[in-house]
């Protein structure tokens, strides 16, 4: 008892610390949930008026992201063997256009990356990987499931159908999914939900094949393998045709008993055969999102384990904003914010949260408390230095024009420079810049270079910016150089 309340007390000279200056550096994510409609879509799209609503709906979602200075969006395209993009593998979802197999009049995940990187913001494909659908879905999707079409790979079990881990035919299948997203769509990330055997998974009918396999591992261990190999593959494919897309997963918050916590519950590895730990020393994910939807004690301890388990790899605590909803939890604000003071302090690249609209939808003030306060200031991405650690040249100097009531700023391209950048623009109302505060970048992540800067007053201000160029794998160059602009209402 004595421990907990000294690490709550910590928490709260962390909060009121780090409140104040937020990180320069960091991921701000939120899992977008498009099954049942959870987050968006809200309506299935039947008509043309309908189509432009449901379009509109997902661009507001996008706009309160980016005013709050989100930088990653989870965008569901697999939910319970539909997607959410056009596919040859499995049938497109019916939550967009209300039929299977019929695509909305549009591409939903090819809409959402285009209207996220307008944006300053990341878009990741985010798939649930075994579990296929329950007893009534699988019949609702009659002879487009995959249990119609590859019954030899799904097993029944609790009710619901799941691909089997243990074969390697499930590998072939989860690869070829993963294939079209990222050969085919201008992806930042794939991430996988749901890598791991179902609840009371010792329960799980594949100990014929277990025992077919020869295999001197325990079942367990046997288990673990196979979803490591998967793992392994899906992360060596995509690093061989796009290395700069980043591989994540979500695993269970809990990866295994620790000693601080030796009645740990429910956990990934003893559980549900999820060997996250063993993926981060592989080497396997650039970064793990463990749904941490816990309090206290069940919450700060493993965020330690992960940090010190990350192998360089970034580590974002998943954040269950949805507990705060009175029949999920009832958690208070400071419940939330604690839980990213101590992220921040403790090694946490970042967080997420889940789900979406508990955000947006400013449950108990959070949205509120995350763009005023936390999120005041935008955040660069983390660098991705263990795939690639060039920095690319830095751009030519910010050319100013005054433009009615704005400042257009704009800059060029290095000529050096083939590969995609995205920049991020300094200012500050002096003659002088520190590149190390947040409250000095205007805006990051844009793939424009140019940028309006509206004058609120007509006072005279002056104005020293700068713009640097980051590679996708957000490895920053040094910032150009300044440019000092005075501005007056009367042209001297």
């Amino acid at each position: 008892m004595r421990k907990c309340c000294l690490i709550l007390w910590a928490v709260w000279i962390i909060q009121f610390a780090m409140a104040i200056d937020s990180p320069k550096q960091e991921i701000r994510g939120v899992w977008l949930t498009t099954i049942f409609g959870l987050d968006w879509p809200h309506k299935p799209a039947i008509t043309e008026e309908a189509r432009e609503v449901q379009k509109r709906d997902l661009c507001n979602i996008l706009d309160k992201l980016q005013k709050a200075h989100f930088n990653m969006v989870f965008f569901q395209v697999r939910m319970r063997g539909d997607v959410n993009y056009k596919s040859k593998v499995e049938p497109v979802s019916n939550i967009t256009s209300g039929k299977y197999e019929e695509m909305p009049g549009y591409d939903p995940l090819a809409f959402a990356i285009e209207e996220c990187h307008k944006r300053g913001m990341e878009c990741h494909a985010w798939f649930i990987t075994f579990p296929v659908g329950s007893a009534k879905s699988v019949k609702t999707q009659g002879n487009w499931s995959v249990v119609k079409r590859h019954p030899n790979l799904c097993k029944l079990y609790n009710g619901e159908w799941f691909l089997n881990p243990g074969l390697s035919e499930t590998s072939d299948y989860i690869l070829s999914l993963v294939k079209e997203v990222v050969n085919n769509y201008d992806i930042d990330g794939v991430h996988f939900d749901w890598i791991r055997y179902p609840g009371s998974a010792n329960k799980f009918p594949d100990r014929i094949l277990y025992k077919k396999s020869g295999t001197k591992l325990s079942l367990a261990d046997w288990r673990r393998e196979n979803i490591n190999k998967i793992v392994y593959r899906i992360y060596d494919w995509v690093k061989s045709v796009k290395p700069y897309v980043v591989v994540s997963s979500a695993p269970l918050g809990k990866y295994s008993r620790i000693p601080s916590v030796p009645n740990a519950g429910w956990t990934g590895y003893e559980t549900v055969y999820q060997d996250a730990e063993n993926w981060i020393r592989a080497g396997k994910q650039d970064m793990v999102v463990p749904m941490m939807y816990y309090l206290h004690n069940n919450f700060f301890p493993f965020v330690d384990n992960w940090v010190e388990n990350s192998n360089g790899r970034l580590i974002v605590p998943g954040l269950g904003a949805y507990r705060m909803a009175n029949g999920e939890g009832n958690w208070t604000l400071n419940d939330i914010t604690d839980q990213i003071d101590y992220s921040r302090y403790y090694g946490g690249a970042g967080c997420a949260f889940f789900r979406c609209s508990n955000v947006v939808d400013n449950i108990k003030g959070l949205y509120d408390e995350l763009a005023n306060n936390y999120y005041k200031y935008p955040a660069l991405l983390p660098p991705l230095k263990w795939l690639d650690n060039s920095a690319p040249k830095a751009p030519e100097e910010i050319l100013v024009e005054r433009i009615n009531g704005a400042l257009k700023l704009s800059w060029k391209k290095p000529k050096e420079e083939k590969q995609t950048l995205t920049y991020t623009v300094y200012y500050s109302k002096s003659d002088s810049l520190d590149y190390a505060l947040s409250k000095n970048i205007l805006v990051t992540n844009t793939r424009d270079t140019t940028l309006y800067f509206p004058l609120i007053s007509d006072t005279e201000q002056e104005f020293t910016f700068s713009v640097s160029a980051s590679t996708r794998f957000h490895i920053e160059s040094k910032p150009s150089r300044e440019t000092y602009y005075y501005y007056s209402k009367y042209i001297k």
